[in-house]
């Protein structure tokens, strides 16, 4: 997991020096302020023009597992990683109206305390596509408040059960476990300054994961991100 963290790392490193170095090469910049500009279109009026934007991401995320079947119950929060590059489709030439999607590898899962203070985590890792709508409302050249809604799709890619007291450590999922496939709602908010990019989500999964029809099992998961838009 350190490998991945620090493989992750490197790559925003990366990616945010390519990116300062097209940030004057962006339909979004003001050469007269000299900073990225969302909420006007030069010499056209009010918006933006209708183009796409491109971003990278990362943050920590806090996750829940709820489950019916006691063995599967994670109802206390654990913290996992949040990594993902998203392309934001312009839906209107008139408006800042976005469709965004793209691929995030996310951590999430639960934990439990045992009767004799001993605990067990359940680690469920996924590859997400998100599929929201987001609105980017001006508030003067430099910053604005990105309000997004929509839903996401997950497959389940990795992670462990562990039991602390028995020592034990089993894949998450399986046939008498976690189902792999998952989807849910996204909402959430967003802050821009220039290229700069921050935003709260919280996913509430509406798929039941859980091993078979008698029980169910939901995913929930605050994320807090951070990134570049270029």
């Amino acid at each position: 997991m350190k490998k991945f963290i620090l493989a992750a790392l490197a790559i925003m490193t990366i990616g945010c020096t390519a990116q300062a170095q097209a940030y004057k090469n962006s339909r979004y910049y003001n050469q007269r302020t000299g900073h990225l500009d969302y909420s006007r279109r030069p010499g056209t009026g009010l918006y933006q023009s209708g183009e796409n934007y491109y971003g990278l991401r990362i943050g920590p995320s806090f996750s829940t597992v709820n489950s019916d079947d006691k063995t599967l119950d994670g109802g206390n929060a654990q913290t996992g990683l949040n990594v993902g590059a998203v392309v934001g489709i312009a839906l209107s030439d008139r408006a800042p109206v976005f469709f965004e999607t793209g691929l995030y590898y996310t951590e999430k899962g639960g934990k439990k305390k045992l009767d004799d203070g001993k605990k067990m985590t359940y680690d469920l890792n996924y590859l997400e596509v998100p599929l929201t709508v987001k609105y980017a409302y001006p508030i003067d050249d430099h910053f604005s408040i990105q309000p997004f809604a929509g839903g996401y799709l997950a497959c389940g890619v990795g992670g462990k059960i562990k039991n602390y007291r028995e020592r034990e450590a089993d894949p998450s999922f399986s046939s008498d476990r976690f189902k792999r496939f998952d989807g849910g709602l996204r909402l959430g908010c967003g802050v821009a300054y220039d290229m700069f990019y921050a935003d709260l989500t919280y996913d509430v999964g509406l798929a039941n994961i859980c091993h078979d029809e008698f029980d169910t099992s939901h995913n929930g998961c605050l994320t807090l991100n951070f990134g570049v838009n270029f």
